[in-house]
């Protein structure tokens, strides 16, 4: 009673997958096993990679590793030596055939396995521990993190007696499945004896993940369907517009038509010739009356 679940195994199949991702049924021993090598040849060939995690995936013919890293380069080493040299090293240990894939890890300051083995370096090289948890603390939580707990236990600064010492900043909910918790361990190799660092990252919930792709997505759809909606108009627009010419005969004016528009126009010019004789008698009679 009392003891804490590990963080990663709480939430498998929730929000967390397998690191080893194959099935066997006589075999399940060797393959264990086998993975167990590569993990530990690994870590021994690249101790200053920065190698947070490493997944084995098995196929019929094929086994893939990907390493998580935060130094790419040096796992690549010069042309892609080093890399050449893991495979045939890993390939010597379980002979099969190896695909290593290499993922950059962008903010290795939120990567519990790497800020854990961080701390224990500067344990190692005699830095007080207490500066030590809390500037990683902080900077976790200037580069995102939600909450941190950091957890050192051993003879601390030289003690005669061990003892603990804790460093916590925000929340970090362990109990709850959602959450995104990530976890590391790592051990301090001193002259007095080790010190184990534990450290327990809070990156906020896998659900709101979700739901902030399902909104990308459904924008994403919002927006086709608006371009589509828009070429649609634009293609009516077009139609119209190369129908409009076409339209243009039908309004021909024909004989008839040409005829009744001619005659009020007839009539208007006529109306003028037969008023100008009615202003020139008019004037005549006017004359003859002055002169009467």
């Amino acid at each position: 009673m009392g003891q804490k679940v590990h963080p990663h195994g709480f939430r498998l199949g929730y929000i967390y997958d397998w690191n080893s991702k194959w099935f066997a049924d006589r075999t399940y021993t060797e393959l264990l096993h086998e993975d167990l090598a590569i993990r530990a040849s690994i870590k021994k060939g690249l101790p200053d990679a920065g190698i947070s995690r490493v997944e084995i995936e098995r196929n019929t013919n094929q086994v893939t590793v990907s390493i998580y890293t935060a130094r790419p380069g040096i796992v690549i080493g010069r042309g892609g030596q080093r890399v050449d040299e893991l495979r045939t090293n890993l390939e010597g240990i379980t002979g099969r055939k190896i695909r290593v894939n290499i993922n950059e890890i962008r903010i290795p300051e939120i990567e519990a396995p790497l800020v854990a083995r961080a701390i224990a370096e500067q344990i190692e090289r005699r830095v007080a521990h207490r500066r030590a948890i809390k500037q990683a603390a902080m900077r976790a939580m200037q580069r995102g993190a939600q909450g941190i707990r950091i957890k050192i236990s051993g003879r601390l600064g030289g003690a005669d007696m061990s003892r603990t010492d804790k460093e916590r900043q925000g929340r970090v909910p362990l109990q709850t499945l959602k959450a995104n918790v990530d976890y590391g361990t790592s051990e301090a190799r001193t002259t007095l004896g080790r010190i184990g660092v534990k450290v327990w990252i809070y990156k906020g919930d896998a659900e709101d993940e979700r739901e902030r792709r399902r909104a990308a997505r459904a924008s994403a759809l919002e927006a086709a369907e608006g371009e589509e909606g828009i070429e649609e108009a634009a293609a009516t627009e077009a139609t119209t517009e190369e129908g409009a010419p076409e339209a243009e005969p039908a309004a021909e004016v024909t004989p008839e038509a040409e005829a009744a528009v001619e005659a009020p126009e007839g009539e208007a010019t006529a109306e003028p010739e037969t008023a100008e004789p009615e202003t020139e008698t008019t004037t005549k009679e006017a004359a003859t009356d002055a002169s009467a």
